[in-house]
């Protein structure tokens, strides 16, 4: 299984300095979660970010930013819920039922699987039979992941998981995080 990190909604100032480290610890990509930001913001993490780790990166929003990083994927959501017409990287798909993940996508993102760590009161709503028929290779489970259910997803066939909520917000030390994440990948 994969690990996919989702950034907090607010920046963090040390952000592109966690990204680099996650991404050479064995995270399989992040996904640059910041509604409501400028463009310019994420165009400030971004650009700390070498080369060759941008291409790990998805944006959830200002998908205009694919225009000067062609390599950034894109995360098709409610809040943008087109794919740009210019070149861009891998397109992946925000999920909340099994037949969404049929879209076009490279890879979903199917939520929540668990009630949420970091949105309360959005809970689980899958059957064990739903989640049984995800297609294989192309599904990430995601709300309310922690290591500790990592084991109970491994009997379904999701490519990996995505975390947010079980890895970071705005008061969560950097060594907390890497911490975090090595506990996670050590779970997979």
């Amino acid at each position: 299984m994969q690990l996919l990190v989702i950034t907090p909604e607010k920046p963090r100032k040390d952000e592109a300095e966690i990204i680099c480290e996650l991404l050479r610890m064995g995270v399989s990509r992040i996904n640059l979660r910041h509604p409501g930001q400028k463009a310019d913001v994420l165009r400030n993490i971004i650009v700390q970010i070498p080369l060759e780790l941008r291409e790990r990166l998805t944006l959830h929003d200002c998908f205009e930013l694919t225009e000067e990083f062609p390599q950034l994927g894109i995360n098709i959501n409610r809040r943008n819920p087109l794919e740009p017409s210019g070149p861009h990287g891998p397109v992946s798909r925000s999920c909340h039922s099994v037949s969404e993940t049929l879209l076009p996508a490279d890879y979903c993102l199917l939520s929540p699987i668990f009630s949420s760590i970091s949105k309360p009161g959005y809970a689980h709503e899958f059957t064990d039979e739903e989640l049984m028929s995800i297609p294989e290779g192309k599904v990430f489970a995601l709300g309310g992941i922690c290591r500790e259910r990592i084991a109970e997803l491994k009997r379904y066939p999701f490519s990996g998981v995505a975390v947010l909520g079980a890895v970071w917000n705005q008061d969560t030390d950097r060594a907390d995080i890497i911490n975090n994440v090595a506990k996670i990948l050590e779970e997979l």
